[in-house]
């Protein structure tokens, strides 16, 4: 009869069982230690990416207040050159309203006598000191010419009149030039004639001058 002695089997098998528990139990652990991990790594990459949302919506809210503030710019500008627009065509009705008055009044002042163009002293001395002859006669009779006809347009003037000789229509161009309402002064074409009353020579003239107002 033959014995088997079966012990020794059944304790390496009860081993070999153990063993083979044990790595399962280290592959369950690294799986869930990979699995962890992944949640962890997961978990911060959301949080990333949610401040780089964060940062986008600021930048996108700063670009958009920028925006706006460009188009504001813009407007204000816009009006103010309204604005501006506006006073200027104020000014201009106020100057056209009180320029050709003003003008009329320098003109008096012109042909009156004793009084004098309406410019700086400062400005006369020196036309009186370096360039005598360009300067105004205090002396001189305003009753040796006369106005006949006064027209304006578009800030050009012009003036006929009647002179006792050239003399006196060289005398108002000068006061002409030397006042601050009047420019560019040019002499027109004159004649020689007579006055029929009195059989006096007479000078007929006409000046041409741009009006500052």
């Amino acid at each position: 009869m033959i014995r088997i002695n079966l012990l020794p089997q059944k304790k390496r098998r009860i081993e070999a069982s153990a063993g083979g528990d044990t790595w399962v139990l280290w592959i369950v652990l690294a799986v869930f230690v990979q699995v962890v991990g992944l949640w962890f790594y997961q978990g911060s990459q959301e949080a990333i990416l949610a401040e780089e949302q964060r940062k986008n919506r600021v930048l996108q809210a700063s670009i958009a207040e920028s925006k706006a503030k460009i188009s504001n710019h813009q407007a204000t500008k816009d009006e103010l050159a309204r604005l501006r627009a506006r006073e200027e065509a104020i000014v201009q009705l106020q100057m056209a309203r009180t320029g050709p008055t003003a003008i009329l009044l320098e003109l008096s002042r012109l042909l009156s006598p004793g009084q004098a163009p309406t410019t700086d002293a400062a400005t006369l001395a020196t036309i009186r000191k370096n360039r005598p002859l360009a300067a105004y006669n205090p002396t001189w009779d305003t009753r040796r010419l006369w106005l006949t006809a006064f027209d304006e347009k578009s800030k050009l003037l012009r003036i006929t009149g009647m002179a006792r000789d050239a003399e006196d229509v060289a005398e108002l161009a000068k006061r002409l030039n030397l006042s601050n309402f009047f420019d560019n002064v040019r002499f027109l074409p004159a004649k020689s004639t007579v006055d029929f009353a009195t059989k006096l020579d007479l000078v007929s003239f006409a000046l041409e001058a741009k009006v500052n107002y």
